[in-house]
Parts: structure tokens; sequence; C-alpha cells
């Protein structure tokens, strides 16, 4: 009887750690918006490029924007004015992302609505509206 009660344990522990390690390697190897799962080493666009490859959860308009009540672009600035910018993006189209005083924008140093100049590669976070375009909550201007 004790025999067969540490064969069942013994099993049931290889089992148990065979599946935990299972789970962990499946999660390195799964795409994660948030942490950028396994696309840290890859710039802002080819990873932006890469979530829309996997089909990425996006809002419907086929940027590659996640649902997550928020927009993304990544791309390069190719006009601005006063209150928005329009970025171009992989795919050959554009988005116009929408600004405001209180936008954050980032770089190497805390940048502000003066340091976007067209050409500048930039990431976008916002809200998304109806029309594809996007409020700005911050932007990351990319280094090259």
């Amino acid at each position: 009887m004790n025999k067969l009660l540490l064969s069942v344990l013994i099993t049931a522990v290889v089992v148990g750690g065979g599946a935990f390690y299972g789970g962990m390697k499946y999660g390195q190897s799964t795409f994660s918006f948030s942490g950028r799962g396994n696309f840290g080493n890859l710039s802002a666009e080819d990873t932006q490029a890469r979530f829309q490859q996997r089909g990425g959860a996006t809002n419907g308009s086929g940027t590659g924007a996640p649902r997550m009540g928020g927009g993304m672009v990544l791309g390069e600035i190719i006009s601005k004015d006063d209150k928005s910018i329009t970025v171009s993006v992989k795919d050959g189209g554009s988005k116009i992302v929408f600004l405001s005083d209180s936008v954050l924008v980032n770089k190497s140093v805390v940048g502000s609505l003066g340091d976007l100049k067209v050409g500048d590669s930039v990431s976008v976070s916002g809200s998304a509206n109806s029309d594809g375009s996007i409020n700005a909550k911050s932007i990351q201007i990319q280094t090259k």
C-alpha cells in the first residue's frame, strides 16, 4: 500500500513539474503587448509589424491599435501643426494624432510638443476615436 501511494505521489510531482515547465516556456514564447513579450530586442516599427502579423488584438481600424481602450501608432511624423501631427505607418497609410497641452512627450530626456519634428519616428499611445484618429496621451520620440 505504501509503495502504491509513493508511486502516485512521485508521478504527480513529475507530471506537475513538467506541466509547470511547459507553461513557463509557452509563456516566454507568446506575445505580451504590455511587456513587449519576446519582442523586447526589436525596434518600435518591427514590434508593430510583428504584432500586426500575429493578428494582434486590434480595435477594428486595421491599425494594430490594441483594444485596451486606447490607440497606438508607430511611424514617422509627416506633418505637424499646433493641434495635431500626422504619422505615416509601415503599411503606407497615415494616422492623425490630436495633441493637447497635457500630452506627455518622451525622449531620452523629458520633451515637449516643440520637440516633435517632421521626419521623427514616434510611438504614440492614447485613446482611439471612431474615425480612426487618436487623442494622444503620450508620445515617445524614437532614436535612430
